[in-house]
């Protein structure tokens, strides 16, 4: 095929075909590259496990003891409030007002609500209790990675030396 397209280029008579060979190649690359669509079907298909508060310590509690110095480290969080569901609604504008119905699907007994979005619970504090929290640069360590994590400000985490 090589042979073929250089014999072309050395003829010269079929300089019309150059064009319609670059274009041809220029859509071959643009059949490869990814549209994301599989990807998206794929994350639509996952099912959303609940928010699971001791997992949740665990793997926090995890991460924190590899912060050098803090050592073996016990989280404690608690919630400001729980796992929240947004449902679809439907709204209705008439002369005489507005009406606003909750989205429900099947019949008889077996109706159920639409979520539209599910918002994770917010943390209310944390209190890490750690071996190495008297060195002043690990507590510093210890707060912000809590902060970063759970979206708390540094004056709801409390960091504490402490056996574990």
């Amino acid at each position: 095929m090589r042979e073929g397209f250089e014999k072309l280029l050395r003829q010269g008579k079929n300089w019309f075909s150059l064009p319609a060979l670059a274009v041809l190649a220029v859509g071959c690359l643009l059949l490869l590259i990814p549209t994301g669509a599989e990807a998206d079907t794929q994350r639509e298909e996952k099912t959303k496990e609940p928010f699971d508060l001791e997992r949740f310590e665990e793997r926090l509690e995890e991460a924190l003891s590899r912060i050098e110095g803090a050592g073996e480290t016990k989280v404690v969080l608690s919630l400001d409030s729980g796992e929240r569901q947004v449902l679809a609604q439907d709204r209705e504008q008439t002369n005489s007002g507005a009406s606003v119905q909750t989205v429900t699907v099947g019949g008889g007994s077996e109706r159920s609500v639409v979520p539209v979005q599910t918002m994770a619970p917010g943390f209310r504090g944390a209190l890490v209790v750690s071996p190495g929290a008297g060195d002043a640069a690990v507590r510093l360590a210890l707060t912000r990675a809590v902060s970063v994590l759970t979206g708390l400000g540094s004056d709801c985490i409390c960091v504490t030396t402490g056996m574990t």
